[in-house]
């Protein structure tokens, strides 16, 4: 049983996909809390909707980005898990914090890492005139989406894409390959030394 924890600062549309494949018996685990930057952020509304703890934790108290990273990690270690999960959450977090949880991070990302890194991946990725885009899922460092890539799902771009026709299309991948990441890391296949990530049993993609 993975115990997760969700960090999301909008609509959560992957929350809502990993809870699903929770409920589906997919995903061996529990959405432990949904924690957000932003009070008014969806995704607590749906986390409180299915009875999970939602917190805001203010980043713009007096203490700044540090205080505000140790009061997070405060509440991440206060409510226990085995993994936090980033799901649309728009804050980098600092090593401090990294290295104080000490336990996976993973991250997911609308494109194929290290191509177009930050959050404009869908635009660039066209304007570049890439033949295809994806997801990836990896794992998080104090790097702007750099960590070791766990898995990939390329999506082709079509002729006639534009930027809400291919940022859609990869949603729907991001959706089945980051439960499926997640249903890897609780069965103990994900392994790791240094930037090489490997699944037993599994695969890279889908």
């Amino acid at each position: 049983m993975l115990n997760i924890i969700v960090l999301a600062s909008g609509r959560g549309s992957n929350l809502a996909a990993i809870q699903e494949a929770i409920e589906k018996g997919e995903l061996p685990g529990q959405i432990r809390a949904v924690i957000s930057n932003k009070k008014e952020a969806v995704a607590l509304a749906f986390a409180a909707a299915k009875g999970i703890p939602a917190l805001w934790v203010n980043p713009k108290e007096a203490d700044g980005r540090l205080g505000y990273e140790r009061r997070l990690l405060k509440a991440v270690e206060e409510i226990g898990s085995d993994c936090l999960v980033l799901a649309g959450y728009m804050l980098m977090l600092g090593s401090e914090f990294i290295q104080g949880y000490g336990k996976p991070i993973l991250n997911i990302h609308p494109a194929l890492l290290p191509a177009f890194p930050g959050g404009a991946a869908q635009k660039d990725a066209l304007a570049y005139g890439v033949k295809y885009s994806g997801c990836t899922v990896h794992f998080v460092d104090e790097g702007m989406d750099t960590g070791p890539i766990i898995a990939q799902t390329p999506v082709p771009v079509l002729d006639d894409d534009d930027e809400e026709a291919l940022t859609a299309r990869i949603l729907a991948e991001e959706h089945k390959l980051y439960a499926k990441v997640l249903s890897w890391l609780a069965q103990g296949k994900i392994s790791r030394q240094g930037r090489k990530v490997t699944v037993s049993g599994g695969g890279s993609s889908l």
